[in-house]
């Protein structure tokens, strides 16, 4: 049996790789909560890995935030990303771990990137500001997989992921991302009978968005893999504007009322649809439409709420 050990598995993308892991089985499970290992320590790191000889890691764990949490603590963002990295690729280097998979996010790529964005438009342009710092942790961390696997000759590989969302979200007013924040913000409004609601920005950007269970899948069959790319898109391949998500979020909750915009607000990067060809050649595809999505991610805010487990 195979020890993995999955780094950040209480957040929404861990929770998931624990989940897949578990329905396919062949794993021994190896994880650690942040008062048991915190991860920007170097020597805890490298003492965990020592003692506990995994055989593969994947990086999930990450500080991560919306427009607001990006450009309110950058300083935050590019520390906390960096040392993460650093601290789990070359621990498991030390101790020789041949298989190592990095989660990162679709904000690697140029503000005005070519759409859908290809993965070798990387480092083409310059990146959206408002999440610039947590972008460039994150294109660290791939060229440190990309560069120990030319170096060491290990399968040290990385995982783009679009904007995610699911179970296990993190429902914060100001510091989620799009999705948990319009599904509280509307379950809210529904609840107290509001008339209206308004979004960030003009409505305009288009966005794509993967559930996280795919997202999970995904990495399981590119760490199946006996050659896989050096960093790898994982999306849909098809986004919606934010008006539009909006309208789908009021839907599922059950809000009837008016949906405004706020244009004094930032509207982030005008659009980000990922390139997703090269893992799709790999045989790998999303399973989870949209809609159905959305249902099952609201079902669970209700439910994580009314046990008073929801991360608000």
């Amino acid at each position: 049996m195979k020890r993995l050990f999955i780094s950040g598995h209480r957040g929404m993308v861990g929770s998931a790789l624990v989940r897949e892991a578990s329905r396919l089985g062949g794993y021994d499970i190896l994880t650690a909560t942040r008062s048991e290992l915190d991860l920007c320590d170097q020597h805890a790191v490298f003492d965990f890995l020592a003692a506990h000889k995994p055989d593969a890691v994947i990086v999930a764990a990450a500080k991560v935030g919306g427009i607001h949490a990006n450009s309110t603590y950058p300083a935050d963002f590019i520390y906390e990303n960096l040392a993460i990295a650093a601290n789990l690729i070359e621990g498991s280097r030390r101790e020789g771990v041949r298989r190592l998979l990095f989660l990162g996010s679709s904000c690697i790529y140029p503000k005005h990137a070519p759409q859908p964005m290809p993965e070798d438009c990387l480092l083409t342009s310059p990146l959206e500001p408002t999440n610039e710092a947590y972008a460039i942790a994150k294109i660290a961390g791939l060229k440190l997989c990309q560069h120990y696997r030319t170096q060491h000759g290990l399968i040290y590989h990385s995982a783009m992921p679009t904007n995610l969302y699911g179970p296990g979200d993190n429902y914060h007013p100001e510091n989620s991302h799009v999705i948990p924040a319009l599904i509280r913000r509307f379950h809210e409004a529904t609840e107290r009978g509001h008339s209206s609601v308004t979004i960030w920005g003009t409505g305009t950007p288009r966005r794509e968005f993967l559930h996280v269970d795919d997202l999970a899948s995904a990495c399981f069959h590119l760490m199946s893999l006996e050659n896989p790319p050096d960093w790898v898109n994982v999306g849909t391949g098809s986004d919606v504007t934010i008006l539009e998500l909006a309208r789908l979020v009021a839907e599922t909750t059950g809000f009837s009322g008016e949906i405004l915009t706020d244009p004094t607000k930032p509207d982030g990067t005008p659009r980000k649809l990922l390139d997703i060809s090269k893992i799709k050649a790999t045989g790998w595809q999303p399973a989870i439409p949209f809609k159905a999505g959305l249902a099952a991610a609201y079902g669970d805010f209700k439910a994580t709420l009314a046990a008073g487990e929801a991360r608000l």
